[in-house]
């Protein structure tokens, strides 16, 4: 009954498939929910929802899936480490140079890709590795 499910879900196996990466249940499944969230989600959350699936299977399957560029850590700021879906353009080189909105309210964390993270100019000397725009406050469902 599974198998079937996996193989219906064709939008994970494409994604699988594009990355270069083997169909397994646990990656199906995984991308399954990524696929159906609107916001980044937490490897603890993702224990919840596959609560059959060992905690070493998970981290591998993520760490996968970041190294081949499917999704990327969304930094919020808090000490919980968030993936979102990387928009397509982070192909094994990740590019996610943009903002992250976390809400303080909530605790839900979604990307800004329209909001890209600014160039800065270092002094001289300095080389940057990452950068990371952070915007907190309240997202619209709880302003409302």
């Amino acid at each position: 009954m599974i198998e079937l499910w996996i193989m219906e879900n064709k939008e994970a196996i494409h994604l699988l498939e594009n990355h270069s990466l083997r169909k397994t249940t646990i990656r199906v499944r995984v991308l399954d929910l990524f696929l159906n969230s609107d916001e980044a989600i937490s490897h603890s959350y993702l224990e919840d929802k596959l609560d059959d699936t060992d905690r070493v299977t998970l981290y591998r399957t993520l760490k996968a899936f970041e190294e081949k560029g499917l999704i990327h850590k969304a930094i919020d700021g808090t000490e919980v480490a968030r993936y979102a879906l990387c928009a397509g353009k982070c192909r094994h080189k990740h590019e996610d140079d943009h903002a992250h909105f976390h809400c303080g309210t909530c605790g839900k964390t979604i990307c800004l890709d329209e909001v890209n993270v600014p160039s800065i100019h270092l002094p001289l000397g300095f080389s940057q590795e990452t950068a990371h725009l952070i915007i907190k406050g309240t997202c619209e469902k709880c302003t409302l």
